[in-house]
């Protein structure tokens, strides 16, 4: 009975997201996983539909599991947001500084990779957070 409940509440706040975003462009995103070397998200993945559902789209898409990348890579690729995730990889402000050194036409956001990456309950607090993030992510875009 809990478990059914879980799932149905999990279920209504993705659907109320769908509802907020509804109409909305995707943000094309590049999502960082790992350093040394850097490592995104394939379509494969639970956190690429995770990205989907937020209002992102996955630049990494058409490729499978984790691919690793590099700087070079990550600079000539057409995104709107390079996210970066706090795990597996516990990118912080002083990699965000970094990247923006090395990359300074492109944006960055820190993200709660436990929002992208964690199933089960977790996934309750997810929906809310993802909302937010969207709004974030557009007006930092929209500085340009």
């Amino acid at each position: 009975k809990e478990s059914k409940q879980l799932i149905h509440n999990i279920s209504s706040a993705f659907l109320k997201l769908q509802d907020v975003l509804a109409g909305q462009p995707k943000i094309k995103v590049l999502y960082l996983i790992w350093q040394d070397p850097f490592m995104t998200v394939g379509g494969d993945t639970f956190i690429s539909d995770m990205l989907s559902r937020a209002g992102f789209f996955n630049s990494f898409q058409a490729d499978v599991r984790y691919p690793a990348t590099s700087l070079a890579e990550i600079e000539i690729k057409d995104v709107d947001l390079i996210l970066l995730s706090s795990e597996p990889f516990p990118f912080s402000q002083k990699h965000l500084l970094e990247l923006q050194k090395a990359m300074p036409s492109q944006k960055f956001l820190l993200v709660d990779g436990e929002m992208f990456s964690w199933y089960g309950s977790k996934m309750l607090k997810s929906p809310a957070y993802f909302e937010q993030l969207y709004q974030s992510a557009s007006a930092l875009i929209a500085l340009n």
